[in-house]
């Protein structure tokens, strides 16, 4: 049972909640995502449509969306006064889709960072709960704070136990500091690993048995989006944004005293076993 409230928060730092919006940012949602990669997640706060009432409200508390429905603090602003989102006001630097929906038809408020939270912008962990369609919400909810500060190491759940999305294996990947414990295990092992398209139930079984073995192999879908699998290579050149729908998981871990040889043969079982060739991704 929860006993600590994101609300509690607002109230201890001296903020009414009733006068402050809860706001989360979905990272599944293109124009968003595009804004986070290119640094313009203040700017994409800022563009709103006009059927949101944000002036109604003195401040937003702006969270992002994190593993299932949880949502980490990105920032608190102090609201402003707002204008026309007419074509002449597209911030510099925004991705073009973003730009592309500045038609006069929304708002750009005017978002005054506030100090009050910045110690804890990115440490507090809140559970935003089933509804998580609704993107914004009165300061009032209760949102359970279930992380206060994030450990320094996140630690490592498993073998059996991982399933990533893509983006998920991405944070590992380009965060060693703070996944130094999945990084060790993910290079100390060979396994045959089980890649699902989640769009359309499609699986790929593949091997790692190179010298920094599963977390190399991993990595190289991290950096090309398709590991070089022909079939993943020419699904993303026709959906571009499709591996973001990838998930990955694994079949079997293997000692790294395992030959080359013995490893192929292994995930060749598996692939008779899942049919992946015949109704799958795999190429050969």
């Amino acid at each position: 049972m929860a006993i600590l409230f994101f609300s509690d928060v607002l109230k201890k730092v001296g903020l009414d909640p009733t006068k402050v919006c809860l706001i989360r940012h979905a990272y599944s949602d293109k124009t968003f995502r595009e804004c986070a990669d290119s640094g313009k997640i203040y700017e994409y706060t800022c563009h709103q449509k006009i059927r949101f009432k944000g002036y109604n409200y003195d401040y937003w508390a702006v969270f992002i969306s994190g593993q299932g429905t949880l949502a980490k603090l990105f920032a608190l602003y102090k609201v402003g006064n707002y204008v026309s989102d007419t074509p002449d006001r597209v911030p510099a630097g925004v991705p073009e889709l973003e730009a592309s929906h500045y038609k006069g038809e929304g708002i750009v408020y005017d978002l005054e960072p506030v100090e009050l939270l910045k110690e804890y912008e990115g440490k507090i962990t809140i559970e935003w709960g089933s509804s998580a369609r609704a993107w914004y919400q009165k300061g009032t909810t209760e949102k359970a704070i279930v992380s206060l500060i994030p450990d320094e190491k996140k630690v490592f759940m498993g073998y059996e136990n991982v399933l990533l999305s893509f983006d998920q294996l991405k944070e590992i990947v380009e965060n060693p500091e703070v996944y130094e414990p999945w990084h060790t295990a993910l290079k100390s092992v060979y396994a045959i690993y089980l890649i699902v398209d989640t769009e359309n139930g499609k699986q790929y079984v593949g091997s790692a048995y190179g010298v920094d073995g599963l977390f190399g192999r991993w990595e190289c879908y991290v950096n090309t989006k398709h590991g070089n699998n022909k079939k993943m290579r020419k699904l993303i050149c026709d959906y571009p944004d499709r591996y973001h729908a990838f998930q990955f998981s694994i079949l079997q871990i293997l000692p790294k005293t395992v030959v080359e040889d013995d490893v192929i043969k292994i995930e060749n079982i598996w692939k008779k076993r899942l049919l992946s060739k015949e109704f799958g991704m795999n190429n050969n």
